[in-house]
């Protein structure tokens, strides 16, 4: 019989919210993990740009609806200043916003395009050993004919920061394959201190920005930043690949459905079962429908139109094939 996952220490959990799409995804992130993860006794904080010279437009959450709903629901918002990213690259709201939160507090960040789906408390985190999503794909670098390889191109990065590239690697994979090379989603991470990790976040997405080394020469990191400073990050803290045990999140714990059309055609029936029950209580319900992909998907039935075009147990292998199928059928939002 498999062993219980011992309950651990508390800890925070967060995401960030402002003004458009992002507060709706966070509203139905709150809901879910509060309808999911009873036992949840941390801090749920939904983190929000402030304006600045950065934005060309208030950032911050504008339907107060949504607002209503986030503080019946126990959510936090913390604001923090944007400093370095901004408008122009706003995945850096995801690290800029880290120094903001508690210090000290071991802390679980999810990209508001989430749901919980089962017992937060239940995931058996070790915060000293940081890791983050492994739902990605090869999507960086892309290699150039005559160009550097992946072994050349993660090796100077890792040389840039005085980091051990050999430890890294995962040698069950073949060389210049891309899974050997520390790589993952950003779509959650987390560690021991918001404040060291996102300092370090930082440190390093602002040097491979501003001063990147000559491997990465043709190598677009719009929008890939974030997601080539963090596996540098999680290893100077010691983390890696399997530093969490599978089947928690992006399983049976999390779901990471990107947009509300890729849900309904592709998740588990679980999936769709906590986003209908999440969204029908009155006064959320009066949120979303400000949202349009929400008000059709979910309350218009457009959702179950999109799921029937698919079989969810023999999916195109591409997500493009399925994204091209919902916008053949008229179907496709976001």
């Amino acid at each position: 019989m498999a062993k219980k996952p011992k309950k651990i220490e508390n800890f925070n959990v967060f995401v960030i919210g402002q003004s458009g799409r992002l507060q709706y995804e966070a509203l139905l992130f709150a809901a879910s993990l509060r309808a999911c993860s009873p036992d949840f006794k941390g801090r749920l904080i939904v983190a929000e740009p402030q304006p600045g010279p950065l934005w060309d437009r208030d950032p911050r959450m504008n339907d107060s609806l949504v607002l209503e709903a986030l503080a019946e629901l126990n959510v936090e918002i913390i604001p923090f200043d944007s400093q370095h990213f901004g408008k122009s690259y706003p995945y850096g709201n995801k690290i800029e916003a880290l120094t903001a939160l508690p210090k000290g507090e071991p802390f679980v960040f999810f990209d508001t395009d989430t749901l919980i789906t089962g017992e937060l408390s239940d995931v058996p985190f070790d915060f000293s050993k940081p890791s983050a999503s492994l739902k990605r794909t090869g999507t960086w670098p892309q290699l150039e004919l005559y160009g550097p390889g992946y072994g050349q191109i993660w090796k100077s990065l890792y040389d840039k920061f005085g980091l051990d590239f050999e430890s890294s690697l995962d040698l069950t994979q073949p060389d210049e394959y891309w899974r050997r090379y520390l790589y993952f989603n950003a779509g959650f991470f987390y560690h021991t201190c918001p404040h060291e990790f996102g300092e370090k976040f930082l440190e390093y997405a602002l040097a491979i920005r501003d001063d990147a080394p000559d491997e990465l020469v043709c190598q677009t990191l719009d929008p890939w930043l974030d997601q080539v400073a963090l596996p540098l990050v999680i290893h100077a803290f010691g983390g890696g690949l399997n530093a969490l045990p599978e089947g928690y999140l992006d399983g049976t714990v999390s779901c990471h459905y990107r947009l509300l059309p890729l849900l309904y055609a592709r998740e588990a029936d679980r999936v769709v079962e906590v986003i209908e029950e999440v969204s029908a209580p009155n006064k959320i319900k009066k949120a979303l429908k400000n949202y349009e992909p929400a008000k059709r998907m979910i309350y218009q039935g457009r959702g179950h139109k999109v799921r029937d075009l698919f079989d969810q147990d023999d999916l195109p292998r591409k997500e493009q094939a399925i994204r091209n199928r919902i916008k053949r059928e008229g179907f496709w939002m976001r």
